[in-house]
């Protein structure tokens, strides 16, 4: 039996990932990764480096990329919930400044894989959340760009209504795609 789903975004290579969770009275089990599933479904099977934030509803964290050392990464939520956003930045791509956008929460489990070549962002929904993500390269803060949020020419649906997100000071200067002096 397999122990993931994976499920295509319609963009080549953003995936969304969901696990057989084993459950009871007691609570839960379920693994997050397995090498050789990975690997079989074409995905990287090759992490350096784990990261875990906690944000406050309402803060949004991108869109983000490193130009020369591209991050892949496995993020999912284990506290709360988040909109989570990949950005296809890779040149001659067919689907190229396309996005898609996934719901991950604690309940639903759900993983999503963001490949090298795409700007990553999330929002917080609730209260608060808790975000996990592998990453396949080294963050390095030297090489890292990025997309302003609310980028018209993406039109990316926040699912914030009408509320302004908190966003970091560097967060509020990123260009727009089509000011970006940069493709993968």
């Amino acid at each position: 039996m397999a122990k993931f789903k994976f499920t295509g975004t319609g963009i080549d290579g953003l995936t969304v990932i969901e696990a057989t969770v084993f459950g009871d009275e007691r609570g839960y089990f379920m693994e997050i990764f397995q090498k050789e599933e990975f690997r079989v479904a074409g995905l990287p099977v090759d992490f350096v480096q784990d990261n875990q934030s906690k944000s406050k509803q309402g803060v949004l964290r991108g869109l983000h990329f490193q130009k020369t050392n591209p991050q892949g990464k496995l993020v999912r939520v284990i506290a709360g919930e988040v909109f989570d956003v990949g950005v296809d930045l890779r040149g001659g791509s067919p689907t190229y400044g396309q996005w898609r956008g996934v719901l991950l929460n604690a309940e639903n489990k759900k993983q999503l894989y963001v490949p090298e070549g795409f700007a990553h962002g999330f929002v917080v929904l609730s209260e608060f959340a808790e975000f996990t993500y592998k990453c396949t390269r080294l963050y390095d803060p030297s090489d890292e760009a990025g997309i302003i949020w609310n980028d018209a020419g993406l039109g990316i649906d926040w699912h914030l209504g009408d509320v302004l997100p908190i966003l970091s000071d560097k967060d509020t200067k990123l260009p727009a795609l089509k000011d970006l002096e940069f493709r993968f």
